[in-house]
């Protein structure tokens, strides 16, 4: 079996239908990055006082967006919960639908898991390269912001990715996979090179076209990230080819450092022990900081 929970407030915040379809997109996808075919869903549905006509149009625009998503992917809905009256002092959550999927894995010996496997491994994209900064995690944590306009969320691309993804995990194909989901396709490549029991690092080349920032850290949905030896290059491309998915090879497994160029420019150089480093203790480091200080950014943000 595998089992994925996700939702994103942000984007719930900034708009609701696609906050609720992009969670159960998001929860599918990672179950089929496990190489796992989605059968179900669960939610718990966060939100403020529904005696506010805003909160309650939140509500009803992410059901909404949460019912197109499932019946796009056809993926049925096995039971859930509401919260209400999350807020203090009249100061509201962000609307935050939290999606539950489970799924089944045919063959537990294709389990698949995110982190970079061998040495001199391909890096392939299933999906667009570019992402929009509205929303994201970037404008957040730099710019102590919400807003702007998410990428948009396109359900038959959507299905189309994960369909691909997991035809070439069950043909023995993949040997890493991960989604790209908040900060962009360079954290989740980075995360790549680190979460696993031995790191590798990679050197990767973006095509140089738009902004570097939307590039390297830009969200959008229907992305994931794979690895396959380089002799299987050919063979996975056909089977994005059939599923009418952009395929891209950014790069190679290799090193002790993740290395992104972007055209001719590098853009990135940073060593394994020092990703490892900001993955592992970064909730530690903010946590020992000044409390007011963290929730003064969320407060400016919202």
């Amino acid at each position: 079996m595998a089992v994925a929970t996700d939702g994103n407030g942000r984007y719930g915040q900034l708009d609701p239908f696609l906050g609720g379809a992009m969670a159960v997109a998001e929860a599918a996808r990672n179950v089929v990055c496990a190489g796992g075919r989605p059968l179900a869903m669960t939610n718990c549905l966060n939100f403020a006082s529904p005696e506010r006509p805003e909160i309650m149009w939140q509500f009803e625009q992410s059901v909404d967006g949460i019912a197109a998503a499932c019946e796009a992917l056809a993926i049925p809905v096995t039971g859930g919960n509401v919260s209400f009256y999350n807020e203090t002092l009249g100061r509201a959550i962000l609307p935050t639908p939290i999606i539950g999927v489970v799924g089944l894995l045919e063959d537990a010996e294709r389990l698949t898991t995110q982190w970079f496997k061998e040495e001199g491994d391909s890096i392939v994209l299933l999906g667009d390269v570019g992402g929009r900064l509205g929303g994201s995690e970037y404008l957040h944590t730099l710019h102590g912001r919400l807003g702007g306009v998410p990428a948009p969320l396109d359900l038959g691309r959507e299905r189309a990715v994960q369909a691909a993804c997991l035809a070439a995990i069950e043909g023995g194909l993949v040997r890493s996979a991960h989604d790209c989901a908040e900060g962009g396709l360079a954290v989740a490549l980075a995360e790549c090179c680190v979460t696993g029991p031995r790191r590798l690092g990679a050197a990767v080349t973006l095509p140089a076209e738009g902004r570097v920032d939307e590039l390297l850290f830009g969200e959008a949905p229907s992305r994931i990230v794979v690895t396959v030896a380089p002799g299987d290059v050919e063979r996975l491309m056909g089977i994005a080819a059939e599923w009418t998915v952009p395929a891209h090879l950014l790069g190679r497994v290799e090193g002790n450092r993740f290395e992104v160029r972007v055209g001719a420019v590098a853009r990135l150089s940073v060593s394994n022990d020092a990703l490892a480093d900001a993955f592992e203790n970064g909730l530690a480091r903010a946590l020992d900081g000044p409390i007011e200080a963290l929730s003064g950014r969320e407060a400016e943000g919202a």
